[in-house]
Order: structure tokens, then sequence, then C-alpha cells
């Protein structure tokens, strides 16, 4: 075996062991595969056959009436009769207990939602796997970040219509491919100085979501390198589930090129 065969073993381990964490995560029993509707709140209290209680929003924040009988948790604190839970951020989620479901209240694009997530929900149950292409490190390129002055507010469509997002982009990720430069707006990651890229490419509703993918980018060194893994391009919610609010990429990110890796088109938006 070669020294080239041996780092691509290496390579196709690493990205393996990655992509199971990524799926045991999906397929939690409180996951995203576990969410059996979505309610827009508003002043009125509605009551929903998923979830106990009747919800509203006000001017100081989204409120359940619970009946007598029923309970919610609250970071594990019993909860009955009426509860304020104030006013929720932007892109925020509480998450409350009722026997072995949980409950979501969020905001997404300016408006309160209610999202029971319940572990049986057949979504969940008959989830397998999403298909991927194989890992290949030709698909792992070095890039360059490129910062704006100050962080850019940037609008973006959602998946559910008429539903706008609203990101700080820090910058841009420049890279080379196909002999051709290109720039994707970035936003914030989940750790510190990392960056998250929401884009498409010519296999978008091919052989990849047609709405978007998902791809974390590591936090660019001294002089301004960053690793980018299309490898690890991922699907957002909304590519199981039409119960998602995802955001679409903005303009700039849909590349014209084919970025053949990462995950494909999940068996469920197939039918099979």
């Amino acid at each position: 075996m070669t020294i080239q065969e041996i780092d691509r073993e290496s390579f196709v381990e690493q990205w393996e062991q990655w992509h199971r964490a990524h799926e045991r995560v999906l397929a939690d029993p409180h996951g995203f595969l576990a969410i059996t509707s979505l309610h827009w709140l508003d002043e009125r209290p509605t009551r929903f056959e998923d979830a106990p209680g009747a919800w509203s929003t006000t001017a100081d924040g989204v409120v359940v009436d619970l009946a007598e009988g029923e309970e919610l948790t609250v970071d594990g604190v019993p909860v009955v009769g009426r509860h304020s839970f104030g006013v929720i951020a932007e892109r925020d989620s509480l998450y409350l207990g009722t026997g072995d479901a949980v409950i979501e209240v969020a905001r997404r694009g300016g408006h309160d939602i209610l999202r029971p997530r319940h572990p049986e929900n057949a979504l969940r149950v008959g989830y397998t796997i999403t298909p991927a292409y194989q890992p290949d490190p030709r698909w792992v390129l070095t890039g360059r970040y490129l910062p704006f002055e100050q962080p850019r507010p940037v609008t973006v469509g959602a998946a559910v219509e008429g539903l706008q997002h609203v990101y700080d982009a820090p910058g841009q990720v420049e890279f080379e491919l196909e002999w051709t430069t290109h720039r994707l707006t970035a936003f914030n990651g989940r750790e510190p100085g990392s960056l998250h890229i929401l884009f498409t490419d010519a296999t978008s509703g091919v052989t990849t979501y047609a709405a978007n993918r998902s791809l974390s980018v590591p936090a660019p060194d001294a002089e301004g390198a960053v690793l980018i893994d299309f490898n690890r391009a991922t699907n957002l919610p909304c590519a199981y589930t039409d119960l998602a609010t995802c955001p679409l990429p903005p303009t700039e990110n849909r590349l014209p090129v084919p970025i053949e890796a990462g995950e494909k088109i999940p068996f469920e938006r197939l039918g099979g």
C-alpha cells in the first residue's frame, strides 16, 4: 500500500466518522425528524393536537394557558396554569418537556412559532441514512477569507414562502475551482471565528437538494487562509421536512459549477 493510499484511507475513515456523528444528531429522538407540525402563533390563544395548552403571542412574548391536568417542564421544573416565556430573540429556541415529547418555542423571521417534537413521528422512525457522494480529497480546497470592514446585514429568503431571515455577514470566502475564482458570502459559524456558508450549485435539484446546502468552515488562520471541505456539505432540515424555516443562500452563493461532494437529496424526498 502506498503512502497516498494510506492517506486516502485515513481521509475516508475520518469523513465516515464525521458523517455518522452528523446522522446521530439528525436522528435524535427530539431532532428535526421528530417535528410533527409547525404553528404560527398570534394574539388568539389556540390549542393544537400535538401540544398541551392554549398558545398565543403578546407584546410581552409567548404565553401558554395550561388546563387542569396539563403540565410542561421548563428546565426540568414543572409548570401549570398560565405561564409567560417572555420575548424570544430572533433565531433562539426554548425546549419544553411534556411526556416523551419536546415542544420547541422559537422566533423565526420576526414570528413566534411552535414546533412539537415527538420521537414516534413516522419520519424519524423510518429514517435510515442520507445518501452522499463518496468522500474525495480533490474537493478539499484552500481558500482565502476576505473580511468586510464592518459586518453587513444580508437578507435572504426562506424555505417558507414569504418569510425572510437577516444575518450579519462578517466577510466572504474566495477560492478557485476549475480555473475560475469564486466568492461566497459567509455568516458566523457556531464555533468562535468559524464561518457558515449556504450555497447551491449545478447539482442542486439534480443529485443534491434544490434549495440549499450548508457548509461549516473552520476559523481562518493568521494569514486569512481557510480550509473549504465540500465533502462535508450537508442538508438543512428543509431537505427532509416541510416543517422547517431554513434560510436560502444569498444570490451570489449560487455556484454555476457542479459540486459533486457532500450530501445528496434525502431518500425521503425521492419517495424511496
